[in-house]
């Protein structure tokens, strides 16, 4: 039996690679867009922008479990690309989809809070309506409704402000400019629960574990979508100064910058975000017997271990 793990250069796939626990469901297929990984490991390709090569891919490796963290994440850019961004976000996980259903496997895919509106000031239950503001909500959504749709076994983790002690993220960000400047200007009305890919995957693994270890009758209640962010909230500006004071106690930083409150529209995207993106994971946590803790714990071990690296250079 395999796993296959597509988007492994991915903030989400490295680190489900770094961790190592898929192996515990069975032979870890890595795959990427180019068949290289950045670990120097190897991996198949898997083009999530050409959905009708993936059949041969599926085929060959016939896994038992699907965990798809490839996606087309450039919020941005997907304004001018909504086409590219649909065919990853939602025909590529189409094909995967029907083919897991046909085969029986199980398929993890990972979804976001851009499928909602923002305009909720309680956090959003897994089965509150969706109203994507811009075409990146809209192509997940489209990713969604196909997996649903397909008839597969499937556990669809929606998440949200993922960042990880690697890849492009708001936290490296943060610690860069840090670094470089006296002041920042952050965004103060948007509000999330920043998730670190450690816990996505932890939590993750978590899940599966409960899953196959329940008897047959009981496994399909167990699937369906979930909300997998870590607790608490809090804004950009908050998760901004809660990085300077965690990176400074730790000697990450020499000293923190002044961080400055703004408005959304002081800072205007291409994208329109969210301003509440605030989800319920209680389900999560009831379902697996999975604590979700808060965002705070989160930050503390990225810190935590950037600061270990660094020690050691």
């Amino acid at each position: 039996m395999s796993v296959l793990l597509l988007g492994a250069n991915g903030q989400l796939g490295r680190s489900f690679l770094d961790h190592g626990g898929l192996a515990a469901f069975g032979e870890v297929i890595a795959t990427s867009r180019d068949g290289r990984r950045g670990d120097g490991g190897t991996a198949m390709v898997a083009d999530l922008a050409a959905p009708a090569s993936l059949g041969t891919l599926l085929d060959a490796v016939r896994p038992r479990i699907i965990v798809n963290t490839a996606a087309y994440t450039a919020v941005d850019r997907a304004e001018q690309e909504e086409n590219l961004a649909t065919c990853v976000n939602g025909e590529a996980v189409d094909v995967l989809a029907r083919w897991a259903a046909e085969h029986g496997a199980l398929v993890v895919h990972y979804s976001t809070d851009y499928v909602f509106d923002g305009s909720a000031s309680a956090p959003y239950p897994v089965d509150a309506t969706t109203a994507p503001l811009g075409a990146y909500g809209r192509s997940k959504l489209a990713g969604e409704m196909a997996l649903r749709g397909s008839g597969a076994a499937h556990l669809l983790l929606r998440t949200a402000w993922v960042y990880a002690p690697h890849g492009h993220n708001f936290l490296r960000t943060m610690l860069r400019l840090g670094a470089e400047r006296e002041e920042l200007r952050v965004v103060a009305d948007q509000q999330g629960a920043p998730t670190s890919t450690a816990l996505i995957v932890e939590a993750t693994l978590a899940a599966l574990s409960a899953w196959q270890h329940t008897d047959q009758a009981r496994r399909s209640a167990m699937l369906g979508t979930h909300h997998l962010v870590a607790s608490g909230h809090t804004s950009w500006h908050g998760f901004a100064t809660a990085i300077f004071d965690a990176a400074v106690a730790r000697g990450l930083l020499a000293r923190a910058p002044r961080v400055v409150p703004i408005r959304s529209d002081e800072f205007p995207t291409p994208a329109k975000r969210p301003a509440w993106s605030v989800l319920d994971n209680r389900s999560f946590q009831q379902t697996y017997g999975y604590t979700l803790p808060a965002w705070q714990d989160g930050l503390q071990r990225v810190v935590e271990r950037l600061a270990s690296v660094a020690d050691r250079r």
